[in-house]
């Protein structure tokens, strides 16, 4: 499987950044992770942290490919809450850090996917969303029961209002978890704060992903183009995608050279030399210093 990565990032109209992202690479897959702390919450940016930093540390420390990906996504989940409970605990506080998330693992030319809270995985093929995760949000419920248009989501009063965030709350999140779509060359796969898509929609997401140009750059004008929208209230915003290129094998990675075995010390062979042929170029040298001699003294 080759593939290519791209992620961009910006702060928006706020004094600080509580999204986080990763992408952790190796020779049998990639774990895409992306979170946005919840600003409404003291230390949002710890919880997003942590779940990056146990999501990283948890894929490089398993058995991969993973056997049973949703229930490896989950259980990551699952354990960055448990530490943002007891951080809180260990510090007294009655406030727990919270954090949206969404995490993707690639591998054997598929996706599995887990998320919680209104932060997105989309699925792309030729500049058509395929495929993305349901909110957990009010708005996202209130749509679901029939009760909103799609179009009133944007501007409903109660639109950042989530459901679902690890963290927060002492309980644990209901985790929603995607299970094995193949990926076609040519797909990408996408993962988002709501900073990018509550100002760009699917299709205008789509539209930009058809764009010339690395997958750094046209992530990067996708952010920037979400933060003119949103002005003067645009929120962090954080984008990372990855583009199968080819589902052919991947060569292994290369491993150092190994330094060269010692030669045992050894005496140089003599070379047997013909002694006719060596007396013979003795006299031409010889005869060839004789001319120049003669020359030289005219």
């Amino acid at each position: 499987m080759h593939y290519e990565t791209g992620v961009a990032n910006h702060l928006g109209n706020r004094n600080s950044n509580q999204d986080r992202f990763d992408i952790v690479e190796t020779d049998e897959g990639v774990l895409l992770v992306l979170a946005d702390g919840m600003g409404g919450h003291i230390g949002g940016e710890i919880a997003a942290q942590a779940l990056v930093d146990i999501a990283r540390d948890r894929y490089l420390n398993s058995t991969r490919p993973v056997a049973q990906p949703g229930r490896f996504l989950t259980a990551i989940i699952q354990a960055t809450h448990d530490a943002l409970v007891s951080y809180a605990a260990e510090q007294g506080s009655d406030n727990i850090p919270g954090t949206t998330a969404v995490l993707c693992l690639v591998q054997n030319g598929q996706i599995d996917w887990a998320h919680v809270g209104d932060s997105r995985l989309y699925l792309f093929r030729d500049g058509l969303p395929v495929f993305r995760t349901t909110d957990h949000s009010y708005v996202e419920q209130l749509y679901q029961q029939g009760i909103i248009r799609r179009s009133e989501q944007d501007t409903h009063p109660r639109r950042n209002h989530i459901t679902q965030c690890i963290g927060a709350l002492p309980q644990a999140p209901e985790v929603e978890v995607g299970k094995g779509k193949k990926l076609r060359v040519g797909d990408i796969v996408l993962l988002c704060s709501d900073g990018l898509w509550g100002a760009l929609d699917d299709a205008q997401l789509g539209l930009m992903l058809r764009q010339e140009g690395s997958l750094d750059e046209v992530l990067e004008h996708m952010a920037m183009r979400a933060e003119q929208i949103s002005y003067p209230h645009s929120d962090n915003i954080s984008v990372i995608a990855l583009r199968l290129t080819s589902l052919a094998a991947a060569e292994p990675r290369p491993r150092p050279p190994e330094p060269p075995k010692p030669v045992p010390e050894s005496k140089p062979a003599t070379p047997h030399v013909d002694d006719a042929k060596l007396q013979s170029a003795i006299a031409q040298i010889e005869e060839v210093l004789r001319t120049y001699q003669d020359e030289l003294k005219r």
